[in-house]
């Protein structure tokens, strides 16, 4: 039967409204839609063309800034440059021209650089790449391919037999081949130009390539005349502009993902044809503040968040919505967090922020939103009309929180999250998605839903004039937030947000003597509420004293205001567990209560209540101050033989959850949760999250967390590990969509295995080194593994400098600079592997840091960027080759002597190994040297079983090791999975010393007949060992000193016959950067030390098959180093030649001047070589190139500077190639290597 056909859409469920009273607000006041309120959007940056953010209602503009306070927009332009001939040269070293009509009465050009992809986020980067390679090089390569492949045909054909030819035409169809294969895209290299023209600093960025700057957009900061530009039509990524320190910054303004757009188009996104897509505020204003750092995929710094709360003050904004956050180790507490607080209490800014997408555990609230006490923390709901509209569910469910969303209350017993609101939306996203709109859910989502209906209740109160602060704006959203039935205070907050009952709330009690104050309520050790969870806690009743202060907003309140305050409260608490005074009179004075909970006899289970305090004078504006009160009861384990819990036929709706608290008994270490659905017909999904509160740790220090998906009565088993005598919480909840009711069986069992240190250090040095096992809880089967996965260096600063940021967006309010420390760090890297750079002494603090943010910059030897990091440095590992680095390292403050305790501060380099390193564990001290390693033990309940770790081998040591370096990896205990990994622990292998090369075998055959050796040959005296180490000494001075230095000539005086003293200046010759203006002395220096090597000698002594001379060893060592001599000096000769030939060919300037060769001379040289080396071996690899390119086998040529590069990269290998390139007339291929190089090698490091 056909289903029936619905023709109205919900469409109030695409952006919700009326869940919150917005709707219904807007209907009753139409001019209350948001204008007058300017709200800061710190995320990923807003696009300023995405769809609804180019107006408001009443024509003002929509956006009133952009802004990146990253600094991965930011482009060096303290170069200047002046017009000659109407051009100007870019820093990629292209012409630039100026276009007629700009206007610029200095004359004086600012220019830099930038890759595009820094502006790019990763999507449209593979995007653009895909695009572009489609575009611009699949046509053009196909056709040379095939084009070269003819030629090989054409020429095989002919039955010519010219070995050489058709080796070069072969090499070009494997150079193709290979370029195809290694294709590499970094995207164009920017030209940046930045001048005044008498009134403003304007800005244009070269898109062409081509330097035709007219056809380029022209554009002054973004603030002053609301102008943005779009890179291309591939890649319809709009940008903005801002210029700083009289023109020697330029800020390219893009975004870091689609996030920060769909953010604004719910708080207050505009659409005159289509209302219902309108944002919950469409008269306000925003201001996009990029603080996600595209460098880092858009995580936010400290940066970021210093530099954005100047911009906020600056622009005296009234909301600001920040839909980031993360885990942190301590609430309410640190530098960044005291400048957000700063921004509120003493600026008066509203902030409003996401509580996190991490529950549905308890205190799961993210930072700064969850934990923070000047913001509002916002949780997500789903409605019903938002699982029609949104997600076209096939049944219709009550209201519900979403799973995912985060649970107080903080570990200092706030309650974490404020209030909540809808927390989904189809929004507007960036042009370069290639989409208008798209569906996004999350507290990212509730967080602006929240702060567009925060914004409509400002618009009405400064419509008319009525007075409100933060702190009275957070109390009206308690205090009227709506209750939604099945949805507990912990995962709601105070209730679904009202905007009509909030703006009656300020309306009615804006004169109350509380509007101007915030009531600070702690316990004295400064916790913001009580918790009481983990077993200590429950030994005896718990009394506390209770702060109460009042807290004045600075910049708002008289004196006397302060002076005349005194209020007096009645104070309740609806929990008769809860013991407090019923009357507290308070002044501008912190006064003290005691606070007695009587837990003991309460159920297992969670129990949440507040102590209230309501103005005796007006009792009807509700509680003017709340101290919440958490109380969570574990149960303990019954079962001390299986140390099992379980739980049966549990049964679950959509959304729901149940929380059981365990007491993890005392000696567990692993917990093994075992679920199976007895539904036979239909599977479920689920999240299964389980969570341990360590003091000064952030939650995820011992979380658990998997999605699963239950079918048919099948037993789903995991594990994870626990910390001993501390209340472990496993939730399970049923996903908030997955339809219909469905009954589980749960069980989780304990298991204990303990080390005698959790986090085992082993020092080469200390030999063998015993660890103590034991078994705590039952029987075990053990099987002790250690393995070694990376090596650890840690490196010193090899240079620091502290300076002051320049320019009004690093100083705070009241003039209050600040100061950067920059470190310069150099290491390196022996293999190819991944690298993780970690400042352990900072990491993974963010919010909660003393520090204002730490940022780090990985470059390669040619001064590419190929890598950025912050706090979080396990979320940064970045492949790179072999070769040197330099990573610099910035952390700021504004305090000069805080940085300066940083000036020693050690960075590690951590790299993983190619293969891991085992590390044998033995049953006994004995068995360690020479018996069998410990395997499958079994232990009985409390047993001790020692196990001893001998040290490494040192062929097991990886090469590039050394003294102080360490070896990270870990040992697991239980022998079974899942138990396995959950027994996991650190282990540290430190090297103390590294072993002396093994000479052994070299003495044997050296030293047999070593005394008759010496004896035949006279014994050097003392003086004469000290001339030679004299004369060896200067030699190695050659190549220091200038090449006319005369030292080369008193030493050749003094011993014209000594071979090292000529390949020294050889050399010096041959690398010196005017390398052509010695040629002819490089020819005839060459030509003399081949004179002096006797070659049919060398030729017959490597003839013979073998050498009965009891000295045979060392007459080869010393027959290899004159070969090795011979053929350096052929191939320096024959590099030369090529070098004149080519100069003379190209008759480039100064060629007369060259030495006389001709085409025999340099065909000698090369046959000559052929005698002594295979011509395809590393050490004559650039002549033979040389001479390939000579002989016009462009193909032979560039397939073996491929080799060479990919063997070392480097500028001048490149440009080799560059040039072979443009021989063979592949123009896709010299574009693109022309770029590439651009991009590859900057001629400065990429600013912080």
């Amino acid at each position: 039967m056909a289903s029936e056909c619905i023709e109205d859409f919900p469409l109030d469920g695409l952006l919700p409204k009326k869940e919150t009273g917005a709707y219904s607000f807007l209907t009753k006041y139409p001019n209350y839609d948001g204008r007058r309120v300017l709200i800061a959007i710190l995320d990923t940056g807003v696009d300023p063309g995405a769809p609804g953010l180019q107006e408001t209602p009443d024509g003002s503009p929509k956006i009133v800034d952009i802004i990146d306070t990253t600094g991965s927009g930011d482009v060096d332009t303290s170069k200047v440059e002046e017009v000659k001939d109407g051009e100007i040269t870019g820093v990629t070293g292209r012409k630039l021209k100026i276009p007629d009509t700009w206007n610029n009465p200095s004359g004086l050009y600012h220019v830099g650089v930038k890759p595009i992809f820094e502006l790019f986020p990763k999507k449209l980067q593979e995007r653009f790449i895909k695009e572009r390679k489609e575009k611009n090089w699949d046509p053009a390569h196909r056709e040379a391919v095939a084009d070269t492949t003819r030629k090989l045909e054409q020429y095989e054909a002919s039955g010519q037999d010219d070995k050489q030819e058709k080796e070069n035409l072969q090499s070009c169809i494997d150079v193709l081949n290979n370029m195809e294969k290694t294709y590499e895209e970094a995207g164009p290299m920017l030209d940046c130009v930045v001048f005044h023209d008498g009134a403003t600093w304007r800005a244009c960025v070269d898109m062409t390539g081509r330097g035709e700057l007219c056809e380029c957009k022209l554009l002054a900061s973004y603030h002053e005349e609301h102008q943005y530009g779009t890179f291309s039509r591939v890649d319809m990524m709009n940008y903005g502009v801002n210029i700083y320190n009289d023109g020697n910054t330029l800020e390219i303004v893009t975004n870091a993902g689609a996030h920060a757009s769909h953010v604004a188009g719910i708080a207050a996104g505009y659409f005159p044809d289509q209302p219902e897509r309108n944002g919950v505020a469409p008269g306000a204003q925003i201001i996009s503040i990029k603080i996600g750092d595209t460098r880092l995929g858009s995580m936010e710094t400290g940066t970021s968040l210093v530099r954005a709360m100047i911009k906020v003050i600056e622009y005296k904004c009234d909301l600001v919505n920040y839909s980031y956050g993360e885990a942190c180790s301590w609430p309410n507490s640190g530098r960044v967090i005291d400048i957000l607080s700063e921004a509120v209490n003493k600026h008066g800014v509203v902030f409003v922020s996401s509580a996190g997408n991490n529950g549905p555990a308890l205190s799961t609230a993210g930072c700064p939103g969850g934990t923070s006490s000047a913001l509002i923390g916002v949780g997500a709901m789903v409605s019903p009309a938002m699982m029609a509209a949104q997600y076209s569910l096939m049944e219709k469910l009550p209201s519900n929180q979403y799973t995912w969303s985060s649970r107080g209350p903080t570990h200092d017993g706030d309650l974490g999250v404020t209030i909540s609101a809808p927390g989904g939306a189809i929004a507007s996203v960036p042009n370069w998605t290639l989409r208008g709109n798209q569906l996004m859910n999350g507290t990212s989502m509730s967080s602006p839903n929240a702060c567009g209906c925060i914004a409509l209740v400002l618009s009405g109160l400064k419509a008319n004039g009525i007075e409100y602060t933060p702190s009275s704006v957070k109390r009206a959203l308690i205090n009227t937030a709506s209750d939604v039935p099945n949805i507990e205070k912990l995962a709601l907050g105070h209730g679904l947000i009202q905007v009509e009952k909030t703006y009656d709330f300020l309306t009615n009690f804006s004169k109350e003597p509380e509007l101007k104050v915030e009531f600070k309520v702690t316990c004295l050790d400064g916790s913001r509420g009580i918790y009481l969870r983990e077993p200590h806690h429950f030994l005896k009743l718990y009394e506390t004293k209770v702060s109460i202060a009042p807290q004045f907003i600075e910049e708002r309140a008289e004196q006397e205001e302060k002076i005349n305050f005194c209020m007096q409260f009645s104070l309740t608490c609806d929990a008769p567990w809860v013991q407090h005074p019923a009357h507290l009179e308070l002044m501008n004075l912190e006064r003290l209560i005691s606070v007695q909970v009587d837990q003991r006899g309460l159920p297992e289970g969670v129990h949440f209540t507040e102590l209230k305090g309501f103005d005796i004078k007006c009792l009807e504006k509700g509680p003017v101050f709340r101290f919440p009160i958490t109380v969570v009861v574990p149960s303990k384990v019954d079962d001390e033989v299986k140390w099992k819990k379980s739980f049966p036929s549990v049964s679950f709706k959509p959304g729901q959850v149940h929380r059981h608290f365990i007491q993890v008994p005392t000696g567990a270490t692993v917990a093994v949760l075992k679920i199976e659905s007895t539904d036979k017909e239909k599977s479920c999904r689920m999240l299964l999250h389980a969570i341990q509160n360590l003091p000064q740790h952030s939650y995820t220090k011992h979380e658990f967390e998997k999605f699963v998906t239950l079918s048919d009565s099948v037993e789903y088993t995991y594990a994870f590990k626990v910390e001993e005598n501390i209340t472990l919480e496993l939730c399970i909840a049923k996903w908030w969509a997955s339809l219909g009711d469905v009954i589980l069986n749960y069980s989780v069992t304990f298991h204990g295995v303990t080390l005698d240190t959790k986090e085992p250090v082993m020092h080469a040095s200390d030999g063998v080194v015993r660890y103590n096992v034991r078994t705590n809880l039952r029987s075990e089967e053990i099987n002790p593994n250690i393995s070694l996965k990376a090596l650890v260096q840690p490196v010193r600063p090899s240079e620091y400098k502290i300076k002051i940021l320049p320019g009004a967006r690093d100083t705070l309010p009241n003039g209050r600079h600040i100061y950067a420390i920059e470190l310069t760090y150099n290491f390196h890297l022996d293999k190819d592997g991944e690298v993780t750079p970690n400042c352990s002494l900072l990491s993974p603090l963010l919010y909660e840091s003393e520090y204002e943010s730490q940022l780090w910059m990985l470059f390669d030897s040619n001064k590419q960027n190929v890598g950025s990091g912050d706090a979080f440095h396990n979320r940064y590992t970045k492949k790179v080759e072999k070769g040197d680095y330099t990573l610099l390292l910035q952390v700021r403050h504004e305090r000069k002597e805080k940085l300066e305790k940083l000036k020693d501060l050690v960075v590690q380099i951590k790299q993983k190994l190619p293969s891991t390193i085992p590390l044998s564990a033995y049953s006994s001290w004995q068995k360690a040297f020479n018996g069998k390693k410990c395997t499958n033990l079994s232990l009985g309940k409390g047993v001790l079983q020692p196990l001893f770790v001998a040290p490494l081998p040192s062929d097991k040591i990886p090469k590039n090791a050394k003294p102080g370096h360490f070896l990270l990896g870990s040992m697991s205990l239980l022998k079974n999975e899942p138990l396995t990994e959950a027994s996991v622990v650190p282990f540290k292998y430190v090297i103390t010393e590294t072993a002396k090369k093994d000479n052994s075998k070299k003495e044997k055959k050296e030293g047999k007949d070593k005394g008759q050796k010496e004896g035949q040959k006279k014994e050097k005296t003392k003086d004469e060992e000290y001339k030679d180490a004299l004369r060896d000494m200067q030699i190695s001075w050659i190549s220091k000193l200038e090449v006319d230095h005369s030292l080369y000539d008193d030493l050749r005086g003094q011993y014209p016959d000594h071979l090292p003293l000529f390949k020294a200046r050889l050399e010096a010759l041959d690398n010196h950067k005017d390398r052509k203006k010695f040629l002819a002395e490089i020819i005839d220096l060459s030509k003399l030390i081949i004179s002096k090597i006797d070659q049919k000698d060398l030729m017959s002594f490597y003839g013979m098959k073998s050498d009965p001379r009891p000295d045979a060893a060392t007459i080869k060592s010393e027959k290899d180093k004159l070969k090795d001599l011979l053929i350096d000096s052929y191939c320096r000769l024959g590099k030369a030649q090529a070098t004149v030939l080519e100069s003379r060919e190209g008759e480039e300037e100064g060629s007369e001047g060259l030495p006389t060769v001709t085409a025999d001379d340099i065909k000698e040289t090369y046959q000559t070589l052929q005698q002594w080396v295979d011509l395809n071996d590393a050490k004559v690899s650039q002549f033979t190139m040389m001479y390939a390119q000579y002989m016009k086998q462009y193909g032979r040529a560039l397939k073996i500077a491929q080799k060479l590069y990919q063997e070392k990269a480097n500028p001048e290998m490149e440009m080799t190639a560059l040039k072979i390139l443009r021989e063979l007339g592949w123009d896709h291929c010299v574009d693109h290597v022309e770029n590439l190089l651009l991009v590859k090698c900057p001629k400065t490091y990429t600013p912080f």
